[in-house]
């Protein structure tokens, strides 16, 4: 069975607090979303990765891509 929609959709304030790399932010209807993942080995790599190294992680306090204060329309 085939469903046809058709929409209009108006948006006057979209707020995200947060997406991660594995999210999908829908608006409308979309059939079907269909997930897709592909690794490729683009370094020709032949050996495991070593062993990660245990200990305290300290993150930096400041963000790596420089970031500007948010506006207010």
């Amino acid at each position: 069975m085939n469903f046809f929609v058709q929409q209009t959709i108006t948006i006057h304030t979209l707020k995200v607090e947060g997406i991660s790399n594995a999210s999908v932010l829908q608006i409308g209807s979309a059939g079907i979303v269909k997930p897709l993942a592909k690794l490729y080995n683009t370094g020709g790599f032949t050996e495991a990765a070593p062993q990660a190294r245990p200990g305290p992680v300290e993150l930096p306090t400041t963000p790596f891509v420089p970031l500007t204060q948010p506006s207010r329309f």
